[in-house]
């Protein structure tokens, strides 16, 4: 079997940009929504804290070694770039990697997932207003958006399969109904800048039974998650025990509870159990995520996956490892985690204060294991 390859989704979002000062106020970064959030109900945590690499700044050089080493040091391979690129040369947040790919640090494996999204207001108070738009406009785009890539395809730390550059697109309908010929331009364009092809891979976001071969993909990442996921989504307010009995007490004696809004809440454990990993008509790679809550940009529209824990992942990592098993035909033995550091959606594996190197420590306990059953 060949050797199991973590990569974690990356977010840049830890610095100040012009556009989110706009938008959201001067200074903004990732942090803002982290510190701002509020517990919506008796039990919620939130906010949540980071630990050890504390309310970092991206354009520090060192917070990129330290993650970098952090991520080696518990046996992740390598990290996704989220990469915004909307058409017309327009990017937003492309600071981060361009500092690596100059500076040659950290040595640390990495590719790019193109997040080919509109960026809308919608889930961040700002109603409908469209904050930047995903267009594909004509061949002179695609050909820039290529021209800005090769640089990094070129670097000896980006990820490659069969020496061709891996390149993981977010949402293949959105870009298959802006432009269907896109794919086939840029391997075009890889094999004219003497690469064998691209790597295409296609994104968690949709499920895993459509026909991706025939849109242009090697390889996807499995929505099994989402689909083990949807079945336990309820609206429903969480409350602890001894919340239960003050409202039974206050409702006994007359006192009307002031009705709440409720959020969206599933329980961890029910939704690993389901957690199973299928084949789509492409290689399918198993992905997995630490933990999740995104009311702190979202509020009460957020949805909270409630009694996560360490050993709850490991068990995420035992069934990931154990459907790669059976793929000896895979050309490498990916592992996708959702994410590395997405604080504002609670979805993260480096350390917080609660659980420190929990969920780390979960990860290489179980890749340790393997390794030694090899």
């Amino acid at each position: 079997m060949k050797k199991i390859k973590p990569l974690a989704f990356y977010l840049p979002q830890y610095h100040p940009v012009p556009e989110n000062d706009e938008w959201w106020g001067k200074g903004f970064t990732e942090w803002t929504n982290v510190g701002k959030a509020k517990p919506l109900f008796e039990g919620h945590e939130q906010p949540i804290y980071p630990g050890d690499l504390g309310y970092y700044d991206l354009r520090v050089p060192e917070v990129r070694e330290q993650q970098a080493q952090m991520a080696k040091d518990y046996g992740v391979h390598g990290f996704i770039y989220y990469h915004y690129w909307f058409g017309n040369g327009k990017q937003l947040l492309e600071r981060v990697a361009n500092d690596v790919l100059q500076s040659g640090k950290p040595d640390f494996p990495f590719c790019f997932c193109w997040a080919n999204e509109t960026w809308s207001g919608i889930w961040h108070g700002l109603s409908e207003k469209i904050l930047a738009e995903q267009i594909y406009p004509n061949e002179q785009d695609l050909i820039a958006h290529f021209e800005y890539l090769l640089p990094f395809f070129k670097d000896e730390r980006y990820i490659k399969v069969d020496k061709k550059p891996l390149f993981i697109i977010y949402d293949p309908n959105h870009l298959n109904d802006g432009d269907p010929h896109y794919i086939t331009k840029f391997r075009e364009l890889a094999r004219k800048n003497g690469f064998d092809d691209l790597y295409i891979m296609a994104s968690n976001k949709l499920r895993d039974d459509l026909d991706f071969k025939s849109m242009g993909y090697d390889s996807k990442i499995s929505n099994a998650f989402q689909k083990a996921w949807i079945p336990h989504i309820a609206k429903k307010e969480y409350i602890s025990h001894s919340q239960y009995y003050k409202n039974r007490i206050k409702g006994l004696i007359g006192i009307k509870k002031k009705e709440q809004p409720k959020v969206n809440i599933q329980d961890a454990k029910a939704v690993v159990n389901d957690l199973k990993f299928e084949e789509s008509n492409i290689p399918t790679y198993p992905c997995i995520l630490p933990n999740w809550d995104n009311t702190p940009r979202s509020g009460y529209r957020g949805i909270i996956l409630a009694n996560n824990s360490p050993e709850l992942f490991e068990q995420q990592v035992e069934k990931a490892i154990g459907y790669l098993e059976d793929k000896k035909d895979y050309p490498e033995q990916f592992l996708i985690i959702k994410s590395w550091n997405e604080w504002a959606e609670g979805n993260i594996l480096e350390p917080d204060r609660k659980h420190g190197f929990g969920y780390l420590n979960a990860l290489k306990k179980i890749l340790n294991k393997h390794s030694r059953n090899e």
